[in-house]
């Protein structure tokens, strides 16, 4: 009975985890708007959350709201990279997007390659959706990653991050 429910137990965290998850995070170095350039090394010791969005969608705008109260939240310990790819969003778009939400997060600029390493495109599966995010632990192995979805919303528009941030922390996490 035991095996079987560790076997229900590791099948669940699985699925929560999300296909993409399990391994150790592609490593990049992009630049945001004002060319200073983002590794994700310069974050071990933290959790970092990778999030591929576009300016001109919608969820992703509720996802920058709930990125930015998550950063606030947990202070130091927690850090937010978004990722945009031209040429659909340049350094105007992110601009008036990031005034438009309050964005403090840097936000890079990918031209695909870091896009296609976390998100595994290829020939066969050329495209990807926005939002989709990428939860990775202080020793850089990617822990969680959920896309936009009706089984992911509390994630994305609820106090889902909150929950799976607190249980990578080790229960109750405390601001800053």
């Amino acid at each position: 009975m035991r095996l079987l429910i560790t076997l229900l137990m590791c099948a669940v965290s699985l699925f929560a985890a999300g296909e993409l998850s399990g391994r150790r995070a592609p490593g990049f170095a992009l630049p945001d708007s004002s060319l200073r350039y983002h590794d994700p090394q310069d974050y071990r010791g933290r959790i970092l959350i990778v999030d591929f969005m576009a300016t001109n969608c919608p969820h992703c705008a509720t996802l920058s709201r709930i990125l930015e109260q998550v950063k606030s939240h947990y202070g130091g310990k927690v850090a937010v990279l978004s990722i945009v790819n031209p040429p659909a969003d340049n350094q105007n778009t992110v601009s008036r997007y990031a005034a438009a939400h309050k964005v403090t997060s840097p936000i890079l600029f990918d031209c695909g390659q870091v896009a296609a390493s976390y998100l595994r495109v290829t020939p066969q599966k050329p495209t990807f959706d926005v939002p989709h995010i990428f939860i990775i632990d202080p020793q850089g192995t990617i822990r969680h990653d959920y896309g936009y979805s009706a089984l992911h919303r509390d994630i994305f528009e609820g106090k889902g991050l909150y929950t799976v941030i607190d249980r990578m922390l080790g229960g109750g996490a405390k601001k800053k």
